[in-house]
Order: C-alpha cells, then sequence, then structure tokens
C-alpha cells in the first residue's frame, strides 16, 4: 500500500471545496454571533473520563483514545463538542442566568456514520444554558433553520419528536440498560415484530401504547391522534403540548412528526429534532433540549442546543461563484508594490502573475487588472 493513502473516510479538501465549506463555517459563525452567541474553543483532546462522562459515555465507541506521554493517563479524541461545551458553561464560566455558547471545529469517529460519511466532521453548534422554558428552544430551532438558510439550503423539512414520551411509558417498567436500549432500538426501526416480542411482559397499556407510536409520525394530525390514544400522563401532554407550540412558531419549512424517532435518546430530555433537505442522506442538523448534560459536572441546569457538520452541509449546499479579483503584474518599483499593498487594505483579492506564468490558468475569477497608464496604476476591467 503506497505510504500516502489516506485511511478510509478519511480525506484532503481540496481548494474549491475548502474556500466553500469556509466560506458556509464564516456565514454560520456571523449567524450566531447576530443572534447573541459568544465562540468558544475547547480542546480537540481531554483526559478520557471528562470526555466520557455524563451523556458523553454514549460516545464511547466512537472515541479514539491513547496515553498521554506526561501523565500516563488516558486521552481522548473528542467524538462530540456538546459535553466539553457544558464542562466550560459548569466549571469555567460558571455564569448565573442565561448563557448562549457557539463552537466550530472537527471532531473525530472510530468509525463513519453513513456509507458515503467522513470520520473527521467539522462540527459547528449552538447552545443555550439556564432557561427552562419553549423560548431557548424555538430560539435553537430557529437558530438552526437560519443557518441552513445562510449555507443556502432550500426546502428544509424539520421532523420533530420529545424524548419524555417514551421516558414516560417506560418509567415504571423494571428495565435493564440492555432492555431498554433494546426497546429504543426496535421503536426507531420501526420493528413491530421485535418490539412485541420485547413487551411480552409488560402491561397491556404499555405495550399497546408504544406499538401505536410505531404509527405516529406524519403532519400535525400526528398529535391529534397521539392524543387521542397515548395514555393521559402529564409528561406525555406537555410534549405533546410543547410540540404543536413550536411547531406553529416556525415559518419557511416543512414540519412534520415521527414520535417514535428515538436517535439519540439518551441525550435528549424534552423536545428534539433533525432538519433534512433534498439531496442528503442523512439529518443535515440535529438538536433539542438535554436539561441532564451539565449535571455530572456539577451543575444541573437547562439546556437546548443543535449541531451540524459543516462538510456534509456543503455536500449539498448551492455552489458558490468565485470571488472577483484583481489581477497584477510582479514587479519591484515601489509604487507598483503600494498600489498592490492599497488594494488588499481595501479587502480586494490581488493575484500577482509570477514571471514565466502569465498564460496559467486563472483560478480566482480574475475581472479586473492593475495596469499602468499615464504613469499612475490603475485597475481596468478584463
Amino acid at each position: 500500500m503506497s505510504a500516502w493513502v489516506l485511511p478510509d473516510h478519511i480525506a484532503d479538501v481540496l481548494p474549491s471545496e475548502a474556500r466553500h465549506i469556509e466560506e458556509i463555517r464564516r456565514d454560520l459563525l456571523d449567524m450566531a454571533r447576530c443572534y447573541g452567541y459568544e465562540l468558544v474553543m475547547p480542546p480537540l483532546l481531554e483526559h478520557l473520563e471528562s470526555l466520557l462522562s455524563g451523556t458523553g459515555e454514549a460516545l464511547d465507541l466512537q472515541t479514539f483514545k491513547l496515553v498521554d506521554q506526561l501523565s500516563g493517563r488516558m486521552m481522548g479524541l473528542r467524538a462530540d463538542s456538546t459535553p466539553q461545551v457544558a464542562r466550560i458553561d459548569a466549571h469555567l464560566l460558571n455564569r448565573e442566568g442565561v448563557t448562549r455558547l457557539c463552537y466550530c471545529g472537527p471532531v473525530l469517529h472510530t468509525r463513519p456514520s453513513g456509507p458515503h460519511a467522513t470520520r473527521e466532521p467539522l462540527q459547528f453548534g449552538a447552545e443555550i444554558y439556564g432557561h427552562s422554558g419553549l423560548e431557548a428552544d424555538l430560539e435553537i430551532l430557529t437558530l438552526a433553520l437560519d443557518s441552513l438558510k445562510v449555507a443556502q439550503i432550500g426546502a428544509i423539512g424539520v421532523d420533530m419528536a420529545d424524548a419524555r414520551i417514551v421516558h414516560a411509558l417506560l418509567k415504571d417498567i423494571p428495565l435493564d440498560a440492555t432492555q431498554r436500549a433494546q426497546i429504543h432500538a426496535a421503536l426507531a426501526a420501526k420493528d413491530a415484530s421485535e418490539l412485541k416480542s420485547l413487551l411480552r411482559h409488560a402491561p397491556s397499556i404499555t405495550s399497546g401504547a408504544l406499538t401505536d407510536l410505531l404509527q405516529l409520525y406524519g403532519d400535525a394530525t400526528v398529535l391529534q391522534e397521539a392524543q387521542k390514544v397515548l395514555p393521559a400522563l402529564p409528561d406525555i401532554h406537555a410534549a405533546l403540548t410543547h410540540l404543536k407550540w413550536l411547531a406553529s412558531h416556525l415559518s419557511g419549512a416543512n414540519v412534520s412528526f415521527d414520535l417514535a424517532d428515538l436517535r439519540g435518546y439518551a441525550y435528549y430530555s424534552g423536545a428534539m429534532f433533525s432538519m433534512y433537505a433534498p439531496g442528503a442522506s442523512d439529518a443535515l442538523a440535529r438538536g433539542g433540549r438535554y436539561d441532564e448534560v451539565g449535571k455530572v459536572f456539577g451543575r444541573k441546569r437547562p439546556a437546548v442546543g443543535f449541531s451540524l457538520d459543516i462538510k456534509a452541509l456543503t455536500a449539498v449546499a448551492a455552489e458558490r461563484p468565485l470571488r472577483a479579483a484583481i489581477r497584477a503584474p510582479w514587479g519591484e518599483a515601489a509604487e507598483l508594490r503600494s498600489a498592490i499593498a492599497s488594494l488588499r487594505r481595501q479587502g480586494e483579492t490581488v493575484v500577482c502573475v509570477l514571471p514565466g506564468h502569465e498564460s496559467q490558468v486563472d483560478e480566482f475569477h480574475c475581472d479586473r487588472e492593475l495596469l499602468q497608464a499615464a504613469g499612475q496604476w490603475v485597475v481596468q476591467a478584463i
């Protein structure tokens, strides 16, 4: 095997794609700042017990592990930034009231999430800490939608669910972690026969309600049907009421519901959502409420947020035109060098043509040229 062959699902990002990724990254960070989110930059690696604490335990199989040569302790390369941001909120900032944080950086996965997925996503996310009301959930939903829109994604679909529904139905049933995970998997896969087998010893009202969940997906009428067929438990009523309220405040997206959708169930404690677009094989953004995220760090408080992979987003985002540039000759004359420097200070891209390369392909869409006319260096259209 050639020494320069990269591992499976790891790839170099070449200039045109890198430019597109970087432009979207800047737009996303600017959008988050417009909403009042502060940027944080967690480290790429941490002590393993910190990365895999609390909600991070579900990421164990996705986390690359190594030994710290300085301390001898096990360290991990982050597979998700949310536990790190929760640690920052709990231990480093420790603010009272609302804190809005955003982040953007690479994460590493031991396995790809799908056949064409990368093991090195570029994760962008935003999170609100300190507010338990639906206002925070709606702000995160709106920011996620605006983030996809600023990336020039069209026909966005929002699929909503709520972790409290299944939690309420299973609350009084004695289940170990393995049994609970198997039920979650059967619900997520809509496997009625497997679910029936797993619930054979459960009360009939519970098994019936969980089986009904498999059919509760579609438009807003799903919520009305759920009110009729699911038990009248307080948490279920609250979940359905909150989903209805959130959906009524969303515009510019096709909203649907899948009450058996349990992807990331262990992570979330309330309303959750996935956002889709034509051409994408999986959700482009996922998020929701996860009020337990800071508990392991000694500061349990309300939290809601979302994240996305900018690389996956770029793959389906509309192509962007090259930014216009100015072509200039190379030279040592002080007047020429001063003119070039002045244009760059004004934000222009100025590409100097090196001697002997005048006929090479223009990669920067140079639509103007710096020329000398009447003893002055001036910019003219090509």
